[in-house]
């Protein structure tokens, strides 16, 4: 079955693609959308929500990137059979300092596995 997606997109909200990830991604996670449930296709979507088939597109290689949707040809596009697990805050919040920490690294000229042996020192 395919359902219309109720996604409202915002000109003070962001990108549009970013607000139709996050958007079907809360629907996903609700279970207004099941594992299996077979989404709208692209050109719908965008004639619906009156933005452009290619920003629907983006938003549906993300999602289909990080796990959420899958697509099956000419079949369609469908809610993932599983579900990718969420990281907890304390991962979320660590991985992003790690990102932090060697992207601070590069700009200063240190390649990775320099600055994850410094890393390695300082906590000795």
């Amino acid at each position: 079955m395919t359902e219309r997606l109720r996604v409202r997109i915002r000109d003070d909200a962001g990108p549009p693609y970013r607000q139709l990830v996050e958007g079907i991604r809360r629907r996903i996670e609700r279970g207004a959308l099941l594992p299996g449930d077979r989404i709208p296709p692209v050109r719908t979507v965008a004639a619906d929500l009156g933005i452009a088939p290619n920003t629907v597109g983006r938003a549906y290689r993300a999602l289909e990137d990080d796990g959420w949707i899958e697509g099956r040809g000419r079949a369609g596009t469908f809610v993932a059979d599983r579900l990718p697990e969420r990281p907890s805050s304390v991962d979320a919040a660590l991985e992003a300092a790690a990102d932090d920490y060697l992207r601070r690294a590069a700009q200063l000229g240190v390649d990775r596995d320099a600055a994850i042996t410094a890393l390695r020192r300082h906590t000795r």
